[in-house]
């Protein structure tokens, strides 16, 4: 369309140029002594276009022609530059599919004409540290550093941290993520490397911190948490074995919410019990069961010597109308009906208990039980059926 109208204006131009020909008589005279030249004026105008379009296109040439060499030029920069950015894809892609040879050559071949060569020279860092390379690893770790500049700073110091964890370098590590850190660098990926490294340090007080960090910015589920926090409970109990005040005074420091997790209160519970505090520990399960039931912490419920006895048995009963078919707490008010002689409730308990879930603890229990019956048949049956 755009054509078929420039072709139509040139055509109506030419027509009219014709028909103004045709009532123009007037003349140009060029005088250049010796010589003088007399032509119509249509016919010198018609040369002047003529030559004007002349001059134009040898202008043109002239010009493309002193271009050429820089053309060249930026054409081949062009074609680096599309080749150099084509092997970076490529070598983060076989880095990821961890054929690592083949992404450091095609790193080294994007680091040479990357417009970013601190992106190519990370890729190319990384793969020589996975293929154990310590020489290139080195050279290509230096070249990264040189980047710093470019804002390659954090993500060098993230790969050092990686790579100080894997070597089991924990300190280094730590130390890595704290210069990380002066710099902003708190995101949940470099809270996950801090985790290991304290982990790893036997730091416990500081995993404590960034668990709930990371819980709190839901990059730990509540499954996932737990096994840390009690991990960090009971390095803590290790260091505080026979120390009741400092129990006591540790398992108040808590968070409520860690309060309520009943297998955390279970490692506490049995290591009051150890130091024979065993009312704070029947007041802990207690408290915990409230807020959730747990059946492995109501078995430490037995365990708690001192107190009143009677009272627990009332309390566990409470309970059974609760869970009537929980194997662990029957077995609770087995043990706790046994201690105080109660022995057919004591009896009865267990039975219950074996016919939800048979298991070695009830027949041991059992057997104790007829032993104090002195019903020596029936004790050497559930001995046997608990070897």
């Amino acid at each position: 369309m755009r054509a078929l109208f420039w072709l139509l204006t040139l055509a109506a131009l030419a027509v009219g140029l014709a028909v103004a020909a045709n009532y123009n008589a007037g003349y140009v005279l060029l005088v250049i002594p010796p010589w003088r030249v007399e032509v119509s004026l249509n016919f010198f105008l018609l040369l002047a276009v003529v030559g004007f379009i002349l001059l134009y296109w040898v202008v043109r040439l002239v010009s493309h022609t002193l271009a050429l060499p820089r053309a060249v030029a930026a054409f081949r920069q062009r074609q680096r530059l599309h080749k150099a950015t084509a092997a970076h894809f490529e070598a983060a892609r076989l880095l990821q599919e961890g054929r690592f040879g083949h992404a450091l050559r095609n790193a080294e071949k994007a680091w040479a004409n990357h417009p970013v060569p601190g992106a190519a020279a990370l890729l190319a860092w990384r793969a020589a540290h996975n293929l154990r390379d310590a020489e290139r690893e080195t050279l290509w770790a230096d070249r990264v550093r040189a980047a710093d500049d470019q804002g390659f700073r954090a993500a060098r110091l993230m790969a050092e941290a990686e790579f100080a964890l894997e070597a089991r370098r924990f300190a280094e590590a730590r130390d890595t993520l704290q210069l990380l850190a002066l710099n902003g660098g708190r995101h949940i990926a470099a809270l996950r490397l801090a985790l290991r490294a304290e982990r790893g340090l036997g730091n416990w007080g500081e995993v404590a911190k960034l668990v709930r960090q990371l819980e709190k910015y839901k990059a730990l589920t509540p499954e996932q948490a737990l096994p840390l926090r009690s991990s960090v409970l009971r390095e803590s109990l290790r260091d505080l074995q026979g120390n009741k005040e400092g129990l006591l005074r540790y398992w108040h420091s808590l968070d409520a919410r860690d309060r309520e997790e009943p297998l955390l209160a279970r490692e506490v519970a049995q290591a009051l019990i150890a130091v024979n505090a065993s009312v704070e520990a029947q007041q802990l399960i207690e408290q915990a069961l409230q807020k959730h039931w747990e059946s492995d912490l109501v078995l430490a419920y037995a365990q708690c010597n001192d107190g009143d006895l009677i009272g627990r048995i009332a309390q566990a009963e409470k309970w059974l109308v609760q869970h009537p078919r929980d194997s662990a707490l029957l077995l609770t008010l087995g043990r706790l009906c046994r201690q105080q002689k109660l022995w057919g409730k004591a009896q009865s308990y267990l039975e219950a208990s074996l016919t939800i879930t048979p298991q070695r603890a009830v027949h041991v229990e059992l057997a104790k039980l007829f032993d104090q019956l002195e019903n020596s048949a029936l004790a050497l049956r559930h001995y046997r059926a608990a070897a």
